[in-house]
């Protein structure tokens, strides 16, 4: 692929080159004649990287999906212009059971739990918490290893078994809008305001690595913000800096947040 280098040195500077390159070889590998390639899941801020090497050839096309609509962790697929068939994303929808009355279990748990069994976590997608259990899409070749290795969840028995796509609801989010002012575009103090925490702790979280600019670690406390960019906090779930209103007399500027419950 022409610009190959280009690209790749771009996404170095956000730690993203090695991904960067896996995805150009995935485009390459369709553009000579497959007739689609599809990655491993990946996050959210990968699809910007995937959309760029798309730029660059102009003979595929970039399709998504992660299992069900509004999916945060999705697979890529570069499809060649010229094929007009299904793309098969290899992805399959598991249902894991529990006893709800026993104990409620969190998304934390169930993440835990998987990582336990040292499964990677580019080999599972979203996971879906419900009142007895939880939704994880993973890859269709997973699914027997986890009926018979994933038998517990922080110690509360659990059961995996199959269930079909079309079962899974479209997510649904609650967005609480935030309308303040902030002394500047500092990520601190952009934090700070939208999760309801201190300045101080913020900042904590952010050299604690518990925080991500676009699903990329943070750079620092002072590392500035622009609008659009989704900030999420460990723990406290995400916002996206939805708006930037203006500048008071004082000098703060006014913002708009938009978080993600």
């Amino acid at each position: 692929m022409k610009n190959r280098d280009r690209i790749i040195r771009y996404y170095q500077g956000t730690d993203n080159g090695e991904l960067a390159a896996r995805l150009i070889d995935l485009a390459d590998s369709a553009a000579k004649g497959r007739p689609y390639a599809v990655s491993e899941f990946v996050s959210p801020g990968a699809v910007q990287i995937g959309e760029t090497i798309q730029a660059h050839a102009p003979a595929l096309v970039l399709r998504t999906f992660g299992g069900y609509q509004g999916a945060e962790r999705v697979k890529l697929a570069f499809v060649s212009a010229d094929y007009d068939g299904p793309v098969d994303f290899n992805l399959t929808a598991c249902r894991v059971k529990w006893d709800s009355r026993y104990r409620l279990l969190s998304h934390r748990d169930v993440l835990g739990s998987l990582m336990g069994l040292g499964i990677g976590r580019e080999r599972f997608g979203d996971i879906i918490m419900q009142d007895d259990g939880a939704v994880i899409l993973a890859d269709t070749a997973l699914l027997q290893y986890l009926k018979q290795n994933f038998t517990k969840v922080a110690m509360v028995s659990v059961t995996v078994e199959e269930m079909p796509l079309s079962d899974i609801a479209p997510r649904q989010e609650k967005v609480k809008e935030i309308k303040t002012t902030v002394a500047s575009l500092r990520l601190d103090a952009v934090a700070s305001s939208g999760f309801g925490i201190s300045r101080t702790k913020a900042a904590e979280a952010i050299k604690g690595d518990r925080v991500q600019v676009n699903w990329q670690p943070a750079k620092g406390p002072s590392q500035d913000v622009q609008e659009g960019d989704v900030i999420s906090l460990r723990g406290k779930g995400r916002m996206e800096l939805a708006q930037i209103t203006g500048t008071s007399r004082k000098g703060r500027i006014g913002v708009l947040l938009k978080r993600y419950m």
